[in-house]
């Protein structure tokens, strides 16, 4: 978004920052970033040099891309609506975060000193402005600082790197966070993990059966599987690993309403 030459109508920048919403979520992320990068920093020695103070707990301030937008939008919007001529150093400021925002990502604020991060080169979204991007980073920068996530979850590099349609059912049984699991799971999907691990028969019922596959490791994958008589195509569901009987797990998926209760069953 660039702010070179003359400043549009409030109303347009109005529009402007709403679509700063989108960054705001980058903000967000890119503030937990930061924060580990200051805590890699002060835990190495040999990184921080002569260039970095002894305690980078002197971080006073930061400033970031959507804060500066946001205190040009409202000067140039008090500006035009009452009138005013700013003083030649309020000028200067003014122009100084104009600068700042067209070629700045992240500004680090210390007692003496401050450092100046690039913006990222990409920064990838989803349709729901969550940070997403499959087989390639969701933000990347120059120097090659790259994070994966998949609809607003960040993944290692060992899956991020990978399409989803490349991620491997056998990669469960072995990731122990839950939140990382859900995703290979949702990216992976059911069928796929059906084929590819060795799944048990619990129960069965009509063209329905309960699947379960072990781990020791970690919480059980239990499924319902669903076979259409005409067609043949299976699809899956998980369901809680409690359930005995494909008939209770029918029972789940449909909100309590028992197998029986179908007058036609798809």
């Amino acid at each position: 978004m660039s702010l070179v030459g003359e400043f549009a109508s409030p109303g347009v920048w109005k529009y402007e920052l709403d679509r700063m919403t989108i960054e705001s979520e980058a903000d967000s992320t890119l503030s937990s970033l930061m924060s580990e990068l200051v805590d890699q920093l002060e835990r190495s020695e040999a990184t921080m040099g002569n260039v970095f103070p002894n305690h980078l707990s002197e971080l006073r301030y930061h400033e970031t891309p959507t804060n500066l937008f946001k205190e040009i939008y409202l000067t140039q919007l008090y500006i035009s609506s009452s009138g005013v001529n700013l003083s030649r150093k309020a000028q200067e400021i003014h122009h100084c975060r104009k600068l700042l925002f067209e070629h700045c990502g992240w500004i680090l604020r210390f007692e003496k000193f401050c450092a100046v991060c690039d913006r990222p080169r990409h920064l990838r979204f989803d349709s729901q402005n969550r940070l997403h991007a499959e087989g390639e980073p969701a933000i990347e920068f120059a120097d090659g600082w790259k994070f994966y996530y998949y609809h607003g979850v960040r993944l290692p590099e060992k899956y991020g790197q990978f399409h989803p349609s490349q991620w491997q059912s056998q990669w469960l049984l072995t990731e122990e966070n839950a939140e990382l699991r859900r995703v290979l799971i949702q990216g992976i999907g059911y069928d796929r993990i059906l084929q590819e691990l060795s799944a048990k028969q619990i129960d069965s019922w009509q063209e329905y059966a309960l699947l379960q596959i072990d781990n020791a490791d970690v919480e059980p994958i239990c499924l319902l599987k669903m076979t259409c008589p005409s067609t043949g195509f299976i699809h899956a569901l998980r369901v809680p690993p409690n359930l005995t009987s494909a008939r209770q797990a029918i029972r789940w998926v449909n909100w309590d309403i028992d197998a029986e209760e179908f007058s036609v069953q798809t």
